[in-house]
């Protein structure tokens, strides 16, 4: 092809993504590659808790503050859809947990909720479980269950290694999945169900204090995650139940909801859930002295779980490893939940009030929603500023392009969108009102995590949304 012709094809091609028009020469460059976020153009209802079902149905206030403001709708006994903010706060939430994963040098895996009964046979867990393990048989008429934790999965894919080299030890492999629970009594929304997604670790180890070493930084994973997301917590002596183990440590968010009762040291924060104790008050592991360190009774949600587990499982499926002499040896396992969805709801119900849902900042939808005035108001002229703005931060601090979420319903009065706002909990809230249209504009700056509202200008609203942290 001569050269003039490859110019005049190339030519054509381009012009196929051109308007007709000279739209695009005359529209600043800024307004064409910036892209918001509108609550118009956002799927959330505004109402879909049932007439009634507030006093009779709901049991708590974090499903009841997810329904009313369509973060979740019921999908049948114990199961729940998703919708958008849901959805976003729980992805972010992820990210959290998938950080601390890789900070323990685990690897992230995905293994199917759809299991052989074989392996739950083997284990001796497919009658131990009873009627919590959802089972079924598929066509064939071969049993199967829907997979509410899954030891006997992972350590038989470590088995099928054959004999690992204690070099390669320890391994540490997670997933974060559904998980399956026929429960009894589903309520509490998210936070009893009998469908919900899990973080579950699993680890092998070449020896009981290796085993021990990894369990120890897997739980100070723990610590940092729920410092991080700004929410206190009780770390318990655990049950090891149906799991097993010779350890077993449990993290609870203290909630006068939870179902746990706990035994928690005033002095060093130290406890044990009551059923490990059989409800006798216990004595502090660090002191001797009832008095002198004091146990109280709290309730708490269960939100966290780890579990030295031994060789239980590795024994079961034959998942060995050669020592450094050659020694065929068993290895060490440990395994360690975070119930996600459980984190999720269970968050909301300890930092919100009665009306208006508070998140740890670092998992809300959107961290800065802003309000333009109500059309056809006297501060109407001040709408297309909402637009500059969101250009400014985004221009100012890239990584808040996904995080500012404008509300163009001009419909509706400034306080109405504020009140919305401030029900949904997004952490920073900025108006555009009269005020925003004096020589020196002045911006009104609600922030959740403060309790504060005063007027800022925009430099001083651009350097405190430039110190938000987004993952």
């Amino acid at each position: 092809m001569r050269v003039h012709q490859l110019i005049n094809c190339l030519c054509k091609r381009s012009c196929m993504f051109l308007p007709l028009d000279n739209t695009m020469a005359t529209q600043p460059a800024k307004q064409l590659c910036t892209q918001h976020h509108h609550v118009s153009k956002m799927f959330r209802p505004s109402y879909v808790l049932p007439k009634g079902m507030r006093q009779d149905g709901v049991a708590c206030k974090s499903q009841r503050l997810m329904m009313e403001n369509g973060l979740i709708r019921p999908a049948g006994p114990g199961t729940f859809h998703l919708l958008p903010l849901a959805q976003r706060a729980l992805e972010k939430l992820i990210k959290v947990v998938d950080l601390e994963m890789r900070r323990v040098g685990s690897h992230k895996i995905a293994m199917p909720s759809l299991t052989s009964s074989a392996l739950w046979k083997e284990s001796g867990r497919w009658d131990m479980m009873g009627a919590e393990l959802f089972k079924l048989k598929d066509r064939h008429k071969t049993e199967l269950c829907l997979g509410p934790t899954h030891e006997e999965a992972v350590t038989d894919i470590i088995a099928a290694e054959g004999i690992l080299s204690h070099k390669r030890l320890p391994i540490k492999l997670y997933q974060i999945t559904t998980k399956f629970r026929d429960e009894p009594r589903p309520r509490f929304g998210l936070l009893r169900g009998r469908e919900f997604i899990m973080k579950d670790l699993y680890t092998f180890d070449s020896s009981e204090a290796t085993a021990r070493d990894t369990y120890n930084m897997v739980c100070q994973a723990y610590t940092r995650l729920f410092r991080r997301l700004q929410l206190d917590f009780i770390k318990v002596v655990g049950d090891t139940g149906s799991i097993g183990g010779s350890l077993s440590h449990e993290y609870h968010l203290p909630a006068q909801t939870g179902e746990d009762e706990l035994f928690q040291c005033d002095k060093c924060g130290l406890g044990a859930n009551a059923e490990t104790t059989e409800g006798a008050r216990p004595v502090c592991p660090e002191r001797l002295d009832e008095t002198a360190c004091p146990m109280r009774l709290r309730s708490g949600i269960e939100v966290g779980h780890a579990f030295l587990l031994g060789t239980k499982y590795s024994q079961v499926f034959k998942a060995y490893f050669a020592d450094s002499a050659g020694n065929k040896q068993l290895t060490e396992m440990g395994c360690y939940g975070l119930g996600v969805t459980r984190i999720l709801a269970a968050a909301i119900e300890v930092l919100s009030s009665e009306d208006e849902i508070s998140w740890p900042q670092i998992i809300a939808p959107y961290q800065v929603y802003i309000i333009p005035p109500k059309g056809k108001s006297k501060e109407e002229a001040a709408i297309p500023l909402a637009e500059a703005l969101c250009n400014d931060i985004t221009d100012s601090f890239s990584h808040l392009q996904e995080e500012l979420l404008l509300d163009d319903r001009d419909h509706l009065t400034i306080g109405r969108r504020v009140t919305d706002a401030k029900k949904l909990g997004y952490p920073y809230i900025v108006v555009l009102g009269k005020r925003a249209l004096e020589d020196k504009p002045l911006y009104e700056l609600h922030d959740a995590q403060q309790g504060t509202t005063e007027y800022v200008s925009k430099t001083e609203l651009l350097e405190i949304l430039g110190s938000i942290t987004v993952l």
